[in-house]
């Protein structure tokens, strides 16, 4: 379909532990990672991304996030996804397409019957920095840190 992963370090579950996906939305390009917690450890599984081209129609690109990510469901069998919550954009228009986007994120997740896990900004951010007004890049850089993550 279109996914593009990034990484990749198998798909077998380790016993005892629990596997999740983490999906960053949007609709020119849609991020996704795995991760599976054994204990108090994580270990990055896999990352990638979904793209689209900037002159397809937005059907078009909500077909294509749909299929990649149920790409990315039947690889993994994860056992939830973890997804931002809604929030309120500045430009409508730009909310609006998020959302689509989102919507069909939640959907490959139900038809797979895995649990939703849904966070607000602050919320990942305070968990993952520390701090609920963290920028994008502290975010970026801490994940990288605790995934033992490279360049």
């Amino acid at each position: 379909m279109g996914i593009r992963p990034g990484r990749d370090h198998g798909t077998g579950l380790s016993r005892g532990s629990r596997r999740i996906l983490g999906i960053d939305p949007g609709t020119v390009v849609t991020g996704w990672g795995i991760v599976e917690m054994a204990g108090s450890s994580l270990i990055h599984l896999a990352h990638g991304t979904i793209g689209s081209s900037a002159n397809q129609d937005q059907g078009s690109r909500l077909r294509r996030i749909h299929g990649g990510l149920q790409e990315v469901l039947a690889r993994y069998e994860p056992e939830g996804i973890s997804i931002e919550k809604v929030f309120f954009a500045r430009n409508p228009q730009s909310a609006l397409k998020l959302g689509q986007a989102r919507g069909v994120a939640l959907l490959a997740a139900a038809e797979n019957r895995v649990a939703i896990h849904e966070y607000s900004s602050a919320e990942i951010k305070l968990a993952v920095v520390g701090y609920g007004q963290a920028t994008k890049e502290q975010v970026q850089k801490m994940v990288a840190s605790l995934l033992h993550l490279s360049g």
